[in-house]
């Protein structure tokens, strides 16, 4: 039983890619919905309907475990997921539950009332979809009192970074951050809120300034699954092969994902 970790695009590379260091003896499948990519601009139905598809390919892939590493999905698909169409003996997680523990250093089955916690002026950059749930918003105030989040959605650059064309995704962040900054002068932290985001981590830190703090999903995420499979063994399967789908052109995908993790990495087509 192989991990599986899915997202609209090459965004969950970078959770892949901190969970394969992390955990090298857990076998990783990794599914890209490259040719609906990007989930950011779609409907509630429109990303379920997609989310649930590329789920269940892992499921057939073997993997009794899945990441939802697309913070679109886990906005706008994962509870409804959970409610009434995960099977049973299968697991789906998203990328929000350890952010907010980060944020608000606290358990997720912590269920004591909200309280006061460090950070109190939070920027959220993430996708037009995300930003539309306030998925994060609604559960950071189930754990947090007293924390202004101002969120931004960040048009294009998922695209770029797609296409390839990181002066246009740089150049697009800097103007979101600006945009960010005019409602909101002086965060003192800040959430990448799409796992695309961390390539250009260094930009947004800059952009912002050295003063915030912010948050990249990718390691919290390996932190959180490596507890997870230390409380769960069960989930883990044999072997170390890990295996690359994607649903759009395998070769194209492949150069791409290449060029990102500075690695060769080869998609076949789901």
């Amino acid at each position: 039983m192989a991990v599986g970790i899915f997202d609209s695009g090459l965004g969950g590379l970078t959770v892949l890619d901190v969970v394969a260091t992390r955990l090298p003896h857990v076998p990783l499948v990794y599914f890209g919905d490259n040719a609906h990519a990007p989930y950011g601009v779609r409907t509630p139905d429109d990303i379920y309907n997609l989310t649930t598809a590329a789920t269940q390919r892992l499921f057939d892939a073997g993997c009794d475990l899945v990441i939802l590493a697309c913070n679109t999905a886990s906005a706008a698909a994962l509870r409804r997921m959970q409610e009434s169409w995960v099977p049973p003996g299968k697991r789906v997680l998203g990328v929000f539950v350890p952010l907010i523990e980060a944020l608000t250093e606290r358990q997720w089955g912590d269920n004591s009332p909200p309280r006061e916690v460090a950070v109190k002026h939070v920027a959220l950059f993430a996708t037009p979809a995300t930003v539309a749930t306030r998925a994060f918003q609604r559960e950071l105030a189930f754990r947090a009192i007293g924390v202004d989040v101002e969120a931004q959605a960040c048009g294009g650059v998922v695209d770029a970074i797609e296409e390839g064309d990181m002066i246009l995704a740089e150049a697009l962040v800097r103007s979101h951050v600006d945009a960010l900054r005019r409602k909101m002068p002086s965060p003192d932290a800040a959430v990448l809120g799409c796992t695309h985001y961390p390539l250009l981590a260094d930009i947004f830190q800059d952009a912002l300034g050295p003063d915030v703090q912010v948050f990249s999903q990718a390691n919290l995420v390996a932190a959180s699954l490596a507890d997870y499979l230390d409380r769960r063994p069960e989930m883990i399967g044999p072997g170390l092969d890990n295996m690359f789908l994607t649903t759009g052109d395998p070769a194209r995908v492949s150069n791409r994902a290449t060029q990102f993790l500075r690695r060769q990495i080869t998609f076949t087509a789901a």
